[in-house]
C-alpha cells in the first residue's frame, strides 16, 4: 500500500567528529521517503530550486519512489548546515537558508489521492491540516513538529493534532507540548489532544509508543523498544526521519493496523534509523538490501525477546 510523504528535500552541509559533508542531499521527506521505500510503494511532495539535479533526483528514482509531486520553482533549494561536535545527539545550526521552500503551498497530484497512508513531515501546522483535509480517505496518518511550531503556531498545530493517528516527536517536544516535564503525563495529556497513538523518540535510547485506550486494540499500557548500538555514529542528521519512514513504510506493508503491527514497526524504524547514522547523509540509506534490513532486526528481536 502507498505512503505519501510531504515534507522538506534538502542540501545539507554537516561536521561530526568523523568529518564533514557538503551540500549532500538531505530534508525530511528525503530520509523518509528513502527509508519507507524498503517496505512499501512511496510517493513524495515537496518542492527544489534550480539546484536540484537529474543525479539527485535518481536518488529518489532508483528506490522506485514517485516524485511527480516534487515541484520545481526558480531559485536556490533549501539549504541547512550544523555541526555535532559537543553532542551526537543535539545538532548545532550553524546557517539556514529556506529559499524555494520559504514559499511552498503543497499540491497533491490527482494520482496521488488513492494513497492510503500519509505522513506529514515538519512544516508549518496549517499546511498539515490542508494536506490532510485533502486527503480524506487515508487509513493512517502520521504526523511530526517540533519546537518551533509548538511555540510559534501553537494553535494551528492543535487543529492539527485532532486530524493525526499517530504523532511521532522527541521528550523535550513532547513534554514542550504538553506543558508537563512528567514524560508519562505529557503522553497523556497529548493523546487526549487528538492522536491514538504517540511515539516518542529517545534518541540513542530508542522509543516508546503510548496507546489511546482502545482504539488500537485493548489495553493502553506504552510499549519501549531499545536503541541498537552502533560501533561508530558518522552522521545522526536525519535519523528521526528514517525512524518515521520504517515505522510508516511497515505498518503500510501490513493487512491491518493494531497494536502488535504498530510495537513491530517500532523496531523497524529503530532499524532504518540505527543505518542513517552509520554514513553522511543519505548514503546508507541509497545501498542497503532487504537482507541488510531483516538481519539487523533480528538482533533487536535477540535484545528484547520480541515474538
Amino acid at each position: 500500500m502507498s505512503v505519501l510523504a510531504v515534507g522538506s528535500v534538502a542540501f545539507d552541509s554537516i561536521v561530526t567528529p568523523a568529518g564533514r559533508a557538503d551540500s549532500v542531499l538531505g530534508g525530511s521527506a528525503t530520509y523518509f521517503s528513502l527509508a519507507a521505500s524498503y517496505f512499501t510503494e512511496v510517493r513524495i511532495v515537496a518542492v527544489v530550486g534550480e539546484d536540484f539535479t537529474t543525479d539527485s533526483e535518481n536518488v529518489f528514482k532508483k528506490r522506485s519512489i514517485d516524485t511527480r509531486g516534487i515541484q520545481r520553482a526558480k531559485g536556490k533549494t533549501f539549504r541547512w548546515g550544523g555541526h555535532y561536535l559537543e553532542n551526537l545527539n543535539e545538532a548545532k545550526t550553524d546557517f539556514t537558508e529556506l529559499n524555494v521552500f520559504e514559499q511552498f503551498k503543497p499540491r497533491i497530484p490527482s494520482e496521488y489521492k488513492d494513497s492510503q497512508f500519509l505522513f506529514l513531515g515538519n512544516i508549518h501546522p496549517s499546511l498539515q491540516t490542508a494536506v490532510r483535509t485533502e486527503m480524506g480517505g487515508v487509513r493512517l496518518t502520521g504526523g511530526d513538529t517540533m519546537n518551533y511550531w509548538i511555540q510559534r503556531a501553537h494553535k494551528e498545530l492543535i487543529e492539527t493534532l485532532k486530524l493525526v493517528n499517530v504523532l511521532l516527536i522527541n521528550d523535550g517536544e513532547a513534554k514542550m507540548l504538553a506543558g508537563d516535564n512528567s514524560l508519562a503525563r505529557a503522553a497523556r495529556k497529548v493523546l487526549d489532544m487528538g492522536p491514538q497513538a504517540l511515539v516518542i523518540k529517545h534518541g540513542e535510547y530508542g522509543a516508546t509508543i503510548f496507546f489511546d485506550e482502545g482504539t488500537f486494540g485493548v489495553g493502553s499500557h506504552p510499549f519501549r523498544a531499545p536503541a541498537l548500538p552502533i560501533e561508530e555514529v558518522k552522521d545522526p542528521t536525519g535519523a528521526g526521519d528514517s525512524f518515521a519512514g520504517g515505522f510508516m513504510g511497515y505498518i503500510a506493508s501490513q493487512g491491518e493496523l493494531n497494536r502488535e503491527v504498530l510495537k513491530r514497526a517500532l523496531f523497524y524504524g529503530g532499524v532504518m534509523g540505527s543505518f542513517t547514522v552509520e554514513q553522511f547523509g543519505t548514503e546508507r540509506l541509497q545501498s542497503l538490501t532487504q537482507e541488510d534490513i531483516e538481519a539487523r532486526f533480528q538482533i533487536f528481536r535477540e535484545l528484547t525477546h520480541l515474538e
